[in-house]
């Protein structure tokens, strides 16, 4: 049976599944090259590990910078528009890859993928060359289309959701990110192997032009959606008054709004800046470098059952920081402490957690499952941690500066990612043909013992220097 005039419909969670699906393809662009670049990319372009850091460290940065600007991207095209704009854009970039190869051959002058394998010499450099700038601009398109995907769902369900419900639906659309890091291992690589390397590009970066085409026919705004009844439309609009009062405090903010240089004369922005400099880098490397790591250190490829089962459990094992947003809470209700204490003692806890990857070299010489489930762990705890130090910017800062402390906070991380991935593929290339030994272990496998080392200790050091430049709790009164 339909429902009944007075029962409200449920499109909005439809378009919540829309939303789920947009993050689950966008998760899957953004992990194609890290699970094909070791086995299949590396040897055809002659890159080495600092040709892919180039590449990584540049993504993270051009991500972080074109966060700046998505949000207002967003609010002038409009949900529907904006939406189809960024998954356009990053659906092309995650094709754009696909054709690396072919411009490379042509700029050298090779007929074949056999004649790019068998290059020697400077025509090795010059295909190596040509081919990482061509990965970094089909990676930069990725970047500016994929940091739009969040600042339009968040406003989508604005739009569809009343405030009760929002937190929710967000969380659901949210676990896109984590299904597609589920998936990836299990698809790419396969796909890779049977078809080609390109062909996975293609394939996963083609689901987005798939999903525009019903986002076209399935997306108008509630109060113009003929699927959504009159019940539901009141449901969602249930709070527009508390929507109109806020929107009046926000108009009022605004006459005294902080301005982007402002933002700088103040500690908190400082902290939040540094917290995520020293942070946000080492969450990519774990994403960006886990594969070449398994066939570095182990021979094991991401296209083989093992490969695709270590990655599959690493991902898993990050999906425990779903609840890593409740520990504040908790510390409140037990303790009394005011928000800001209760997020920076939860933030402590986290901190302490990624010290088990300092085992995972040592470890890693009795089962390769080791390291991965300590790096998994660590991974967690990183989620965790980021899910708090956003947090802490609503705690400090009027809701007027909040993106703005957010776009500074996140080119900061960018910056941070861009150095520890170039770092990190530096030193691994010097590693290799310098024979480098560090507590026991030589060459690659010792390289990746120091950037481990970094990672471990890394969230220790944010946190203190957070909590050295805002050690109480202190809002900012504008």
């Amino acid at each position: 049976m339909g429902k009944t005039i007075h029962e409200p419909t449920n499109y909005r969670w439809t378009i919540c599944a829309m939303l789920f699906f947009a993050t689950t393809v966008n998760y899957l662009d953004r992990q194609v090259l890290s699970l094909t670049f070791d086995e299949f990319i590396r040897p055809e372009f002659h890159w080495d590990e600092d040709d892919y850091g180039t590449i990584t460290g540049l993504f993270s940065l051009v991500y972080a910078i074109a966060m700046l600007f998505a949000g207002r991207f967003i609010d002038w095209m409009g949900t529907k528009k904006g939406y189809l704009w960024s998954i356009g854009i990053w659906s092309l970039g995650a094709c754009m890859h696909a054709f690396c190869g072919i411009i490379t051959e042509r700029y050298a002058g090779v007929g074949s993928k056999v004649e790019l394998y068998q290059a020697t010499g400077n025509l090795a450099v010059v295909i190596a060359t040509v081919s990482t700038y061509a990965f970094i601009a089909a990676r930069t398109v990725l970047a500016i289309g994929e940091a739009g995907n969040f600042p339009a769902a968040i406003k989508v369900t604005a739009e569809y959701f009343p405030k009760k419900d929002r937190a929710y639906a967000t969380g659901i659309f949210n676990a896109g990110a984590s299904i597609g890091a589920l998936i990836a291992p299990l698809s790419i690589p396969p796909l890779a192997k049977c078809l080609g390397w390109e062909w996975a590009f293609v394939i996963i970066g083609v689901l987005g032009f798939v999903w525009m085409a019903f986002w076209v026919f399935m997306y108008r705004k509630p109060d113009e959606h003929p699927k959504v009844n009159k019940a539901e439309l009141d449901l969602i609009l249930s709070d527009r008054d508390l929507d109109n009062a806020e929107a009046k405090e926000t108009a009022t903010e605004h006459k005294r709004q902080l301005s982007f240089l402002d933002c700088f004369k103040y500690k908190q922005t400082w902290s939040f800046a540094f917290g995520k400099f020293m942070t946000d880098g080492v969450w990519w490397f774990f994403l960006f470098w886990t594969p070449s790591y398994l066939n570095t250190q182990f021979g094991i490829k991401t296209s083989e059952g093992l490969g695709m089962a270590l990655i599959f459990t690493l991902y898993l094992i990050t999906m425990l920081s779903i609840y890593g947003g409740k520990l504040p809470t908790i510390i409140i209700d037990k303790t009394g402490k005011n928000p800001y204490a209760a997020r920076m003692q939860a933030m402590l806890i986290f901190a302490f957690i990624p010290l088990i990857v300092l085992l995972a070299q040592p470890l890693g010489t009795v089962s390769p499952w080791l390291p991965i489930i300590l790096i998994g762990l660590g991974g967690a705890a990183h989620q965790s941690w980021s899910a708090n130090i956003f947090s802490t910017i609503g705690d400090m800062f009027p809701k007027s500066a909040i993106a703005t402390v957010t776009g500074i906070g996140g080119m900061a991380g960018g910056i941070g990612s861009l150095f520890l991935q170039k770092s990190a593929g530096k030193l691994f290339v010097y590693a290799g043909e310098t024979h480098m030994t560090f507590l026991g272990f030589e060459g690659k496998p010792a390289g990746y013992f120091v950037i481990f080392c970094v990672c471990a200790v890394a969230y220790l050091i944010g946190w203190t220097v957070m909590k050295t430049l805002v050690p109480k709790y202190k809002p900012i009164v504008v």
